[in-house]
């Protein structure tokens, strides 16, 4: 598979309450998880080049749903349901969580999970517990550090080089890699790129 991926054709294909509703599982597709306030939308938006793409909201936790987004017959971007922070219902909270669950453990064409923290909070408990997931699972990871526009140069090679040492430290591998990103700067960009076209198309 060799086709090369232009992010800017992406187009919104489906949004889907339950794994069951989603598109049919075929052909590859990588997906954006994190905390409800750490930028997926926004960056599904800046690097397809479209800001009106993904829906983006002040309030955390806009995204309920499993959103798709085509890039070609064969290749699409997830957009999924954050974790950790939205004021909601807990019967609700728990509804999102099953869906995330069983699409992550359930899903033939995930390609690869590009897991999305805030600078200035990385790590904390529920991201540790995606990035076991999905390297027991042989996921590949790629972090993006958000809102890198937030810190100086200086602190935020900072906070990448510490994030690294604690991937380290806790025994992940080439598995998952790191970057920093800013979807208001457009910091970033062309590494996450690199990272998801050679996910979809083996390169």
């Amino acid at each position: 598979m060799s086709e090369e991926i232009s992010f800017t054709k992406a187009q919104f294909l489906i949004s889907a309450p339950t794994v069951w509703q989603c598109p049919e599982d075929v052909g590859r597709e990588v997906a954006f998880a994190g905390r409800s306030n750490a930028g997926k939308s926004s960056a599904i938006n800046t690097l397809t080049n479209n800001s009106k793409l993904a829906r983006t909201s002040k309030t955390p936790g806009r995204t309920q749903l499993l959103n798709f987004f085509s890039l070609t017959e064969n290749c699409r971007l997830v957009d999924l349901p954050g974790y950790g922070f939205a004021k909601v219902p807990k019967a609700m909270k728990q509804a999102w969580d099953r869906n995330l669950a069983e699409y992550l453990q359930q899903r033939r064409s995930l390609r690869g999970l590009v897991m999305l923290m805030d600078i200035r909070h990385p790590l904390q408990e529920y991201d540790w517990q995606m990035i076991g997931w999905a390297t027991q699972s042989a996921m590949p990871v790629h972090l993006l550090l958000t809102k890198a526009d937030k810190l100086n140069n200086g602190p935020a090679k900072t906070v990448l080089l510490t994030v690294k040492r604690e991937l380290a430290k806790a025994g992940f591998g080439d598995e998952v890699t790191v970057q920093t990103f800013s979807s208001l700067k457009k910091a970033g960009i062309e590494q996450l790129k690199l990272v998801i076209q050679s996910w979809l198309t083996d390169q």
